[in-house]
């Protein structure tokens, strides 16, 4: 292949030293042909080395108090500073203007840091000192690091278009020239009072209630660095609390499943679900519904962790959810979503379930009420029986509303549901067990503001792995965030009573 390339070259040199003789004066002497040209080759070249070395090399992850960022610049015709707070959206700050805008990703709360600012509230006083340090230290060993990209990348993409080293040493300087104006034109416009006016993006817009006001943060940082404090306590004792729930050894055969619900984009939820799989050895999760809140593209991020929870995760819509939540967790590894009716085989058990028929997040939207829901139900227990019919008979139903649950009575042995944000065990007419589940991410992100925050709630459901009957059931709840207690009681169901029940288990308490 390199022959061909190294002919066309020589072709191409010729025709140029050719084309440049024919036009030589009578002197012998040939002009600079365009010597325009020639300079805004190498400005292209310099612009689009700078950036392959910005997108390469050019970002840097650095903490900000108790949370972990990446820190990027970015090629861009207005400047600013962009933070994106995944799944919430983004926030746009008119900071600087330049022809380089700043990125800041917050990708983590960091629980390490998080404890030890509980540990040691006084630590808390000088978070502003902190954060503002961090912010520029990051900023320091990123523009290092920029340097170094823009100069790197320029000066081999043009070691590879001129193929010769003074040409490639003069791209790498023009880089550095255009960088270090840049960061002068940033630092003569910048705008402090830019966080005032935010411009948000994603969820932050069609939320501000979970965000507040940025006037406010500003012109009350003490009251907005409590609020911090707080919630970065909250998060922390709950993280306490979930580690210290007791664990059961039931029969080594047992099917154990994992029923939550009503996660309501609260990202800690994933933290719970994923220490109950560990301890309690769960084979199969069961989410009843409303993991989202307003079930926008924006919130897609959140249902990353869903791939690492180390069980099979079989889902059905809630009515926070949408059809574009739906497809989502459809394409992500791990996830089984269920709707109309479908089945799936998981962990030697047979689900089916059907997606919440209503979609009102913000209850702005006509809803069809329980009618709607009822229909609902009424479809998926003909589904039912027609996979009985099948021969292949279904141990677990699942829907969001209990409405729609209550339909499927005499058609499976179990159905689960959740909605309501508490719980509920109804064996019903026909002889189908009814489990609503509580929320799992205590109500939503909101809960972090309340005085007294929703009660986390999960369940640890038994099965006989031969009849795939239910056998006993342990109720997980956490005393919501800010509290450190977990309690965990064990139930058995009324028609497997041949003796007194157990009593339930003491409430734990971290320490």
């Amino acid at each position: 292949m390199a022959r061909p390339f190294h002919a066309a070259a020589v072709r191409v040199r010729r025709l140029f030293r050719s084309r440049s003789h024919a036009t030589a004066p009578a002197g012998g002497l040939a002009p600079a042909a365009h010597p325009w040209k020639r300079a805004f080759g190498l400005l292209a070249v310099v612009v689009l080395g700078a950036w392959l070395g910005l997108l390469v090399v050019g970002s840097v992850r650095t903490p900000v108090g108790p949370m972990d960022t990446t820190m990027t610049l970015r090629p861009s015709v207005s400047g600013g500073t962009k933070i994106n707070v995944s799944p919430l959206g983004a926030l746009e700050l008119d900071s600087h203007h330049a022809p380089v805008r700043l990125d800041v990703d917050v990708d983590q709360l960091d629980p390490e840091r998080s404890q030890a600012l509980v540990k040691h509230p006084e630590r808390l006083s000088g978070l502003q000192d902190e954060v503002t340090d961090d912010v520029a230290s990051g900023t320091r060993e990123l523009a290092v690091r920029s340097c170094v990209a823009v100069v790197s990348g320029a000066t081999a993409l043009g070691l590879v278009v001129y193929r010769r080293p003074r040409r490639a040493l003069a791209a790498g300087g023009l880089a550095l020239a255009l960088l270090a104006a840049s960061g002068v034109s940033a630092y003569a416009t910048w705008n402090p009072k830019s966080v005032l006016e935010p411009k948000f993006s994603g969820l932050l817009s069609s939320a501000p209630s979970v965000v507040g006001d940025a006037r406010s943060i500003v012109s009350e940082f003490d009251v907005y660095q409590q609020e911090l404090a707080r919630l970065v306590t909250n998060v922390t004792k709950l993280y306490d609390a979930t580690s210290t729930l007791p664990v059961y050894q039931p029969d080594p055969g047992t099917i154990r499943v994992l029923h939550v619900s009503d996660i309501h984009l609260n990202p800690a939820a994933w933290h719970i679900i994923a220490s109950l799989v560990e301890q309690y050895e769960i084979d199969v999760i069961i989410d009843s519904g409303d993991t989202m809140d307003h079930g926008t593209a924006a919130e897609n991020g959140f249902l990353d962790p869903v791939a690492e929870l180390g069980a099979p995760y079989v889902w059905v819509r809630g009515n926070h959810d949408s059809k574009v939540t739906q497809d989502r967790l459809g394409k992500t590894r791990n996830a089984h979503v269920l709707d109309e009716g479908g089945a799936v085989d998981a962990a030697g058990l047979r689900i089916a379930g059907t997606g919440d028929p209503q979609f009102t997040p913000d209850r702005t939207r006509p809803i069809g009420g329980k009618a709607s829901e009822q229909l609902a139900g009424a479809r998926l227990a003909s589904a039912l029986r027609d996979q009985k019919r099948a021969g292949t008979p279904v141990d677990i139903a699942v829907a969001h509303d209990p409405n729609a649950a209550r339909e499927t009575d005499g058609t499976v042995p179990l159905v689960l549901a959740g909605h309501v944000h508490h719980r509920v065990n109804e064996l019903l007419p026909l002889g189908t067990r009814l489990k609503v589940e509580g929320s799992t991410g205590g109500g939503g992100l909101r809960a972090v503001q309340n005085e007294k925050p929703e009660k986390v709630r999960a369940s640890v459901l038994y099965l006989d792995r031969a009849t795939r009957h239910l056998q006993a059931w342990d109720e997980i709840t956490l005393g919501g965030l800010g509290l450190t207690t977990a309690e965990v009681s064990r139930h058995l169901p009324e028609e497997n009573l041949k003796s007194p029940a157990p009593s339930p288990c003491a409430p734990t308490t971290s320490p």
